[in-house]
């Protein structure tokens, strides 16, 4: 991994050493230059849990990812500046109130100073900044609040909370996880017509002051409290694509 290639790409300029500070930093640097998308899925092009491929993919090609990706590579890129991390499996919250199996997504946890965080940034929008491993504790971010409980004596679980509203995101357990672990599930997110990915394009990205989201047929920009939407032929996605995201896919 060519760490300064990786740091151009998320516009890192600052000091590096393993700290809290530049922890909080290089996610929301990743967060504002990378996105998240499942496009090779809708293109025919395989995704592999290959470091090699997807910093190429990432970083030299600049392009975006789903967690499998974005949240593998920056995990690398953690451990080769010297922080101390692992890789977890987490169950994300459907709707009709159950989760999904395990290793449906990979997140990240890394200790600083005795203290842990949960780092996500293949999460599409979630928490701008790392939250800290405490728990039934509000914790304010640029995208909200959000808070860690135990859902049972087995998993923590990851909440936003909104109106005094307790809505679940995902749960995770508290054990290592190794890259080989995370196949299967890469394999049928990209494949198995169950899978939310397989059904639709989304690219999405966080912007200083918004965010910028494209799928199919409807791209939504977000600007402080403003919001654009913009209805569109799916044969013109293409376009869109290359205009607000400076991607182009080989076909």
């Amino acid at each position: 991994m060519n760490i300064q290639e990786y740091f151009k790409r998320i516009n890192f300029t600052s000091k590096v050493s393993p700290t809290k500070e530049v922890l909080f930093e290089l996610q929301s640097n990743h967060l504002e230059n990378i996105p998240f998308e499942n496009l090779d899925i809708h293109y025919g092009s395989k995704i592999e849990l290959n470091l090699d491929k997807i910093f190429d993919k990432i970083v030299t090609r600049k392009r975006g990812g789903f967690c499998y990706e974005l949240n593998s590579i920056f995990n690398e890129l953690l451990i080769k500046i010297g922080f101390k991390t692992f890789l977890i499996s987490a169950r994300v919250y459907n709707k009709n109130g159950t989760y999904g199996q395990e290793f449906d997504h990979m997140a990240i946890i890394v200790e600083i100073d005795t203290k842990l965080f949960l780092v996500d940034v293949g999460f599409g929008k979630f928490t701008f900044e790392p939250l800290e491993l405490i728990i039934n504790q509000s914790q304010l971010d640029k995208y909200g609040n959000f808070m860690i409980d135990k859902w049972n004596n087995k998993y923590y679980r990851v909440n936003r909370l909104e109106h005094n509203k307790i809505i679940p995101e995902y749960i995770f357990e508290f054990n290592e996880k190794q890259l080989i672990e995370f196949e299967e599930m890469c394999k049928f997110h990209q494949s198995n017509h169950e899978s939310h990915f397989t059904k639709n394009k989304v690219i999405s990205i966080s912007k200083p002051n918004g965010r910028i989201t494209l799928t199919n047929t409807n791209l939504k920009i977000t600007e402080g409290d403003e919001t654009k939407i913009v209805n569109f032929n799916e044969l013109e996605f293409d376009r869109y694509l290359y205009k607000y995201f400076n991607i182009r896919i080989e076909k």
